[in-house]
């Protein structure tokens, strides 16, 4: 049976695509958040462009960390080398389910990225040398992020395909 028209190989990559995809939900509405923000800000004061594009920026990274994800599964299946893992249905739910930590992390904390950010931009408009503890109070919640790709790449390498 070709491998691409395999099943064993449609669940592993419905995970890569899961990891990228809630990833990227999660930082699309995160970055909206932020930068509707800070959009009401700089309809005021433009000068504050620079200073507030770190904050409305930041809760993007979670859709790269998915992208990621999905780009290790991919790596793991042995699809970007031209020759492919022969998986078994325990393996290939194995990986499913290594994929799902980058995505669901990566949803849940782009969003929140998000709100905090905001949260930054508003005080940044009042007090702008407090900007900085918006970017830190923003990465805060980016640990959570790491952690979801640090256990996808975990559960992957603990991963035996033939």
């Amino acid at each position: 049976m070709d491998f691409l028209g395999s099943f064993s190989y449609a669940v592993p990559l419905a995970g890569a695509a899961l990891a990228v995809f809630l990833a990227g939900f999660g930082s699309s509405i995160g970055v909206g958040l932020a930068g509707q923000a800070a959009g009401g800000v700089l309809s005021e004061d433009p000068d504050k462009f620079g200073a507030l594009l770190i904050l409305v920026a930041l809760p993007g990274t979670q859709g790269i960390y998915g992208f990621l994800g999905g780009f290790l599964v991919i790596n793991k299946l042995g699809l970007l080398g031209g020759h492919p893992a022969h998986l078994t249905m325990l393996q290939a739910w194995q990986v499913f389910f290594a994929a799902l930590p980058v995505g669901f992390a990566g949803w849940i904390s782009g969003i929140h990225q998000g709100k905090v950010c905001a949260a930054g931009v508003a005080m940044t408009a009042k007090r702008p040398e407090t900007m900085m503890k918006g970017v830190i109070y923003g990465a805060m919640v980016e640990t959570y992020a790491i952690l979801g790709l640090l256990a996808t790449i975990l559960l992957l390498n603990g991963i035996k395909l033939s």
